[in-house]
């Protein structure tokens, strides 16, 4: 179409008049399809100008928005919002030239309660900044599909450590009732007791007492929420900090240790202790991996919207079977695990609004990616010059 046009208006001078009647009906019908297309479409829609006044906007942004007026046109998009929370943030981002996805606002109209998902993304021509565009998304029934997702499986994950909890505690309790009872017969033998025997039955009840205690102590960190403490970090610097830590059991077990860190990547809202817990969970699962030695890669990237953090093992591998069940709480494959460590692992980064991943084939190691979103604070505008149109 753009094409079209340029050439069109090359050619000009030279069109009969009929020639520009059809030119000027043809350009009139590609711009009726286009406002039906804007009107029609259920997200709203509103483009801005250099001085972020509104030059365009469609039924849903004026269904969805908040607008306090009638006439809004060619007014600042800020100054045309009753809700002040909304407002406050539109003037401070666009005033800011910042680049902004999925910021979400709660609305109270009528009684009715939405969630509104607010973008901001530049309009660029020819290297030079035009306006910006705000999309704006009802997300209200999303959320709550989300949410009935997330309680469902909530239940299920709280059914099935119930279930685990329940295994792992049937072998400690039947230890300490047999030995109650080894305790009773002697206690009852004529003639003086077996202090040592008793003596012994005690420790070992002791024992199976502390086991109980570790295994509820594991249940209640699986169910709790966490409240974590989360600051601006530098994530390349807690890494290498956890390496640094376990550095003497790395090179017990003949490992070499390979860092390779963005330094580029920003810093990222992060809980200290409990992001230290959940490496130390990977790299011990790494060093047990490798029994016979091997290779830890440690490699961090950044995106346009998130940093990855890729831990890589040469060691055993994980079969196909057991992959997708890794995360799954009292699930393991070592003889004396909890079966708890990567469970805390996904509960620790989920927490930090992140994602994590596992990639393997059995015999050939395996490499765990943790993704974290980087702070909108952090993201930058794309620099004009490389979004040329």
């Amino acid at each position: 179409m753009k094409k079209f046009i340029e050439r069109a208006l090359e050619r000009l001078s030279k069109l009969d008049e009929e020639q520009v009647r059809s030119l000027i009906n043809h350009l009139g019908n590609e711009n009726d399809l286009l406002s039906v297309v804007f009107e029609s479409m259920t997200d709203g829609l509103v483009v801005l100008g250099a001085e972020h006044e509104i030059m365009l906007y469609n039924k849903s942004a004026e269904r969805l928005l908040p607008f306090e007026h009638e006439e809004i046109h060619e007014k600042k998009l800020w100054e045309t919002l009753s809700d002040r929370e909304i407002a406050d943030f539109f003037e401070e981002r666009l005033l800011n030239q910042d680049r902004v996805y999925d910021k979400q606002f709660t609305l109270d109209s009528s009684g009715v309660i939405r969630i509104l998902s607010c973008s901001i993304m530049p309009l660029v021509r020819s290297g030079k900044a035009l306006g910006n565009l705000v999309h704006i998304e009802d997300v209200t029934e999303k959320r709550s599909r989300e949410a009935r997702l997330r309680r469902a499986e909530s239940l299920a994950s709280l059914t099935t450590l119930a279930a685990g909890v329940a295994h792992e505690i049937k072998n400690p309790l039947g230890s300490i009732g047999i030995h109650i009872q080894l305790i009773q017969k002697a206690v009852n033998t004529k003639g003086s007791p077996d202090k040592e025997s008793i003596s012994k039955y005690l420790e070992i009840i002791m024992e199976e007492i502390d086991r109980l205690n570790g295994i509820v102590v594991d249940f209640l960190f699986a169910v709790r929420p966490i409240n974590a403490d989360l600051e601006r970090r530098s994530l390349n610097s807690l890494v290498h900090d956890v390496v640094d830590f376990i550095q003497f059991e790395l090179k017990e077990a003949g490992i070499e240790v390979e860092e390779r860190y963005d330094e580029s990547i920003p810093d990222l809202d992060l809980d200290e202790k409990y992001m230290k817990q959940a490496l130390l969970n990977i790299i011990k699962n790494a060093i047990a991996a490798m029994p016979e030695g091997g290779m830890l890669r440690i490699v961090t990237d950044t995106g346009s919207s998130d940093v990855v953090l890729r831990i890589s093992d040469t060691g055993v591998g994980i079969d196909e079977e057991n992959l997708g069940k890794i995360f799954e709480p009292y699930f393991t494959t070592k003889e004396f695990g909890s079966g708890l460590g990567l469970t805390v692992v996904y509960k620790i980064v989920k927490e930090h609004g992140g994602e994590i991943s596992v990639t393997s084939r059995e015999g050939e190691g395996a490499t765990f990616a943790l993704s974290f979103p980087i702070p909108e604070s952090e993201r930058k505008l794309i620099e004009w010059e490389e979004n040329k149109v």
